[in-house]
């Protein structure tokens, strides 16, 4: 027998360590694109336990893999194929401490799922604003542990601005109790900011206090068509100046994107789907009245249509017209994996120079791969492209993703670069762009970085090969 894991079973529970059976759930990766190989899945339920299972695989000399709802894209919520990783599974820890209406906070424990997070909200009359695809089955401390972003990031930020204190377990199987509800406390390193986004390399967050908001008194969706990315751009600036705050979703959607919607769900009904190379999906929330917000946007698109910036555009009559909308946008990544295997980027440029990024990328993907398709679409309000490469039509997708993976990625990342942008906008860089990260961070970053990792984790403990490679 394995002393660490009769340990584990003692700390935590027989049940709740696994070591026979099916594990997918845990050793698989969402896009199912690598299998690893646990040495246990450990289930805690509750950071007491946590602190002990961290300790534990501390002293024997065995990492640990932190996993939420694993969903993730980048391959850093799953095990290696060594067999010799604990993933550690947060599902357990799903607890809503406590609601503060006067600070407008929500305490909530990491294995809460983000739909559950904002029904917790709503029903204090309260809005959590941060919104995924995935939100059905993520887990808040995964999105904070990755800094997710979603739709509403224009407006509200990504996860970390809606963060204002952390609880989490470190290297050392210690307790840092941070969860304030402050708004400003200046005594020192803000230490919440160094484990959101770090991708569980330097600690295990198992609570978290977040920012709640008042819920609009109305919010409306429009789509509007617009004639090229330039376009899509300038409405952007248009509508930030006629909303104001207001604007909280603004989505960018190329034609071919849309068409494979279409395709594999002909039942979705895509708003002038042959009439324009652009989609554009607009979300206003108003605090004063619907009758308001409605009367800005149609001024809004009324100005855009004079000044040629959209060539039409329709405004959802209801919530459940809002509702189809975005379900056209959030079935994009389905219809494409309909489709069959993609090379997927998840890329941010400064807006302004989002245009001609996507011209000259798209003429340099098409002349150096003959057939190659571009589904470009994504978060234009804060410059995030998902610019993804699918495979010549009736091209073997496996076939096409180990011959030219690589070379596209190289070819769309020097691009990323040259037009000052991130080749990681909100996915993170878990195990899948470790090796490539130093080609494209400076050697300065990558040195503060290591350090950071060598004073919280010194014996590595967390996540290795993950972010900051071996």
């Amino acid at each position: 027998m394995n002393p660490l894991i009769d340990k584990l079973r003692a700390t935590v529970g027989a049940p709740h360590v696994l070591t026979d059976g099916d594990l997918g759930a845990w050793e698989e990766d969402w896009r199912k694109r690598v299998r690893g190989k646990a040495l246990a899945v450990v289930r805690p339920g509750s950071t007491a336990e946590v602190a002990a299972v961290v300790k534990a695989c501390a002293e024997a000399g065995t990492s640990i893999v932190p996993q939420g709802g694993n969903t993730g894209l980048v391959c850093g919520g799953v095990p290696d194929d060594s067999g010799t990783e604990i993933v550690l599974s947060l599902q357990r820890l799903n607890a809503v401490r406590g609601l503060d209406r006067d600070n407008l906070t929500l305490t909530v424990e990491a294995g809460c799922i983000l739909q559950s997070v904002q029904e917790a909200a709503e029903q204090a009359g309260l809005l959590f604003p941060l919104s995924l695809a995935a939100e059905g089955s993520c887990t808040i401390g995964g999105n904070l542990s990755t800094n997710a972003g979603g739709t509403q990031v224009l407006r509200y930020g990504n996860t970390r601005e809606l963060c204002l204190g952390l609880e989490v377990v470190t290297a050392q199987g210690e307790v840092w109790d941070g969860l304030s509800g402050l708004r400003k406390d200046n005594t020192g390193y803000d230490l919440r900011q160094l484990f959101i986004g770090s991708e569980g390399t330097l600690g295990v967050i198992t609570a978290a206090t977040l920012k709640l908001f008042p819920r609009p008194a109305a919010s409306l969706t429009a789509w509007a068509a617009v004639p090229s990315m330039e376009h899509a751009v300038r409405l952007l600036e248009l509508a930030h100046g006629r909303l104001g705050p207001g604007l909280t979703g603004f989505e960018v959607m190329g034609r071919f994107a849309l068409s494979l919607v279409s395709k594999h769900f002909p039942q979705q009904r895509v708003p002038f789907a042959d009439e324009s190379p652009w989609g554009v999906l607009l979300e206003n929330a108003d605090h004063e009245s619907e009758a308001h917000a409605r009367a800005q946007f149609e001024g809004l698109l009324e100005a855009a249509l004079e000044q040629g910036l959209v060539t039409d555009a329709v405004v959802a009559e209801n919530l459940a017209q809002a509702a189809q909308l975005w379900h056209v946008r959030e079935s994009i990544s389905m219809a494409q994996a309909q489709e069959g295997l993609n090379i997927k980027h998840d890329i941010s440029v400064p807006i302004s120079r989002i245009p001609a990024f996507c011209e000259e990328t798209d003429a340099l993907l098409v002349r150096e791969i003959a057939g190659v398709r571009l589904v470009n679409f994504g978060h234009l309000g804060d410059g995030n492209l998902h610019y993804n490469v699918q495979a010549p039509e009736g091209a073997d997708g496996p076939a096409f993703l180990r011959e030219q993976e690589d070379r596209v990625n190289d070819l769309v990342y020097s691009q990323v670069r040259r037009f000052g942008g991130s080749i990681s906008a909100e996915h993170g860089v878990g195990a899948l762009k470790a090796g490539t990260l130093p080609d494209y961070k400076s050697p300065v970053a990558l040195s503060m970085m290591r350090a950071i990792k060598q004073a919280l984790d010194p014996k590595g403990v967390f996540n290795p090969g993950r972010v900051l490679h071996r």
